[in-house]
């Protein structure tokens, strides 16, 4: 069962078959879900129909882990910068234009205080959500392993508050002071992780986007004096509660994965730009990851091209006990649908140990 293969490679236990898990398939690739599902569903049939459809797909699939966070933007209340989408659906209809941002210099951020002006949530009110919303995910993926968590953790609450460009003059205008407002930030978020450490879950999601493609864009001891130690004081109480932890960025943070593991992070998920294989010489036998083939491989790449980065993957993760196979970091609906079925012929030619 692909719960149990999951849950023993988050436990280290090294399943006989490679675990996998995918973003986004099956929500926004229509074709390829009809394909495989033989359902005749697509972007515009009703949702009950496209709900059983994707449940299909993942099972097909063998999806072993479902990623999921509940603590988003909206969060923030009326503080969120709406930076807009850009087209990601068949369709085009996520396409979102950019708001007004809610600072308009750095001034205003750093008179700003998160922990006093920012939505007060009552603990126990938290600790039912979170229950809630990983009941809400095991009764849609009875069959996976599920969790809940948060997605604006500090890095990434940083962008859905200040928007990009107030983010990047405040903290280069005074990298300092805008360290004392992240650790603000970090005090309203803590609230969260408490509530986290007596809910359900067994297992928290910590998505936090503190990279970009070619790595920090802070100097890296920014992060090891403003964002790492906010981490160490979120999981104590996870710790305390026998959870596991995962963390989730975009980007290159290679730089940071020693960092990310001292601060308590129990698996690793990544884009193909973080170094994989160095996760898996420096932790593949105390840590569980996810990642990472190129999805730029299974969008543009010949048949050959996708065999080789499937076996890339499994190759450095097949004698690590908590490897999870993936496409880094989603399966667009661009994607050929014979491409993204060839990619999951090489996963299940080679899953078995």
């Amino acid at each position: 069962m692909s719960h149990r293969d999951g849950w023993a490679a988050i436990n280290l236990e090294m399943p006989k078959r490679i675990p996998r898990t995918e973003y986004s398939a099956d929500a926004y690739h229509w074709p390829l879900i009809a394909r495989v599902t033989g359902m005749d569903v697509t972007a515009d049939s009703p949702p009950e129909e496209r709900q059983a459809a994707s449940r299909a797909f993942r099972a097909a699939w063998k999806y072993d882990f479902a990623w999921s966070t509940m603590v988003s933007s909206s969060y923030l209340g009326e503080y969120a910068t709406d930076m807009g989408h850009a087209v990601y659906a068949a369709d085009g209809s996520d396409r979102r234009e950019q708001s007004e941002p809610v600072f308009s210099t750095p001034e205003e951020v750093l008179a700003f205080d998160p922990l006093e002006q920012l939505p007060f949530y009552e603990h126990d009110e938290l600790v039912k959500r979170f229950n809630d919303h990983y009941r809400a995910n095991g009764e849609r993926m009875p069959d996976e392993v599920n969790m809940t968590g948060t997605y604006i953790t500090v890095v990434s609450g940083l962008i859905a508050l200040l928007g990009w460009d107030m983010l990047l003059l405040t903290a280069g205008t005074d990298a300092d002071a805008f360290g004392r407002f992240t650790n603000r930030y970090a005090e309203w978020v803590m609230r969260f992780y408490a509530a986290l450490a007596e809910s359900e879950t067994p297992l928290v999601m910590t998505h936090d986007d503190i990279v970009w493609t070619s790595g920090p864009f802070i100097a890296p001891e920014w992060y090891r004096t403003y964002v790492f130690p906010n981490y160490r004081r979120f999981f104590e109480p996870l710790k305390a509660a026998d959870k596991k932890i995962a963390f989730t960025s975009d980007g290159d943070y290679t730089l940071f994965i020693d960092d990310l593991a001292e601060a308590g992070v129990d698996g690793f998920a990544m884009e193909p730009m973080t170094d994989m294989a160095l996760i898996a010489e420096r932790y593949g036998r105390t840590h569980f990851f996810i990642g990472n083939a190129d999805t730029r491989v299974l969008l543009h790449g010949s048949r050959d091209d996708i065999r080789a980065e499937v076996e890339r993957c499994m190759t450095i993760g097949r004698n690590c006990p908590g490897f999870f196979m993936a496409v880094g970091n989603h399966i667009p609906a661009n994607t050929p649908v014979e491409n993204a079925l060839y990619y999951n012929e090489c996963y299940e030619e080679m899953m078995l140990r």
